[in-house]
């Protein structure tokens, strides 16, 4: 099965929010939608955050038009939305809310998600790409630091109780 990387389009935001809920819900020690339910609101509405400037959904869609990945990429770090200090990173881009079908893991749909972004950011002259992760993502984290990211510390904060963990990609 081939996939493309593309932008998704308005009519595909719901099934991105209903995919990036069911993976998140299912991973071992990631707060539960009763835990965090405005997490979970926010995953929903993932469309919403197309309304702000340079920020767009990518997705991995099959030769059969079946979404098996998504991330919210931001050209513009104000717009990131997350804790900490990320938001006040100058010439950077960002991506946050990678998610994979699980019926499509090991498919290698993550990273193909995560080099689009890289180079959107190269694209826009950006100096670097800043993402956060928790320790409940440990594939993805290997999977970032094989492609160069670097954990910075100065990026981390806490989600509530769980503690996100920012990393840099230098361009």
């Amino acid at each position: 099965m081939s996939y493309e990387i593309r932008n998704a389009k308005p009519e595909e935001f719901k099934a991105v929010g209903r995919l990036m809920t069911q993976v998140y819900s299912q991973l071992e020690g990631f707060p539960k939608p009763t835990e965090q339910p405005m997490y979970y609101k926010m995953l929903e509405n993932v469309g919403d955050f197309t309304n702000k400037p340079v920020t767009e959904i990518l997705i991995a869609a099959s030769s059969e038009g079946r979404i098996d990945g998504a991330v919210v990429y931001f050209g513009d770090m104000q717009y990131y939305g997350s804790g900490g200090t990320a938001t006040k990173e100058k010439n950077a881009a960002g991506f946050r809310l990678l998610a994979v079908n699980p019926d499509a893991r090991g498919l290698g749909l993550g990273k193909l998600l995560t080099i689009k972004c890289i180079e959107k950011a190269k694209e826009m002259k950006l100096g670097q790409v800043v993402i956060h992760t928790t320790k409940t993502m440990q594939t993805a984290w290997a999977m970032y630091e094989n492609i160069g990211f670097k954990r910075s510390e100065d990026l981390d904060f806490m989600q509530g109780e769980l503690p996100v963990f920012g990393f840099r990609l230098k361009l």
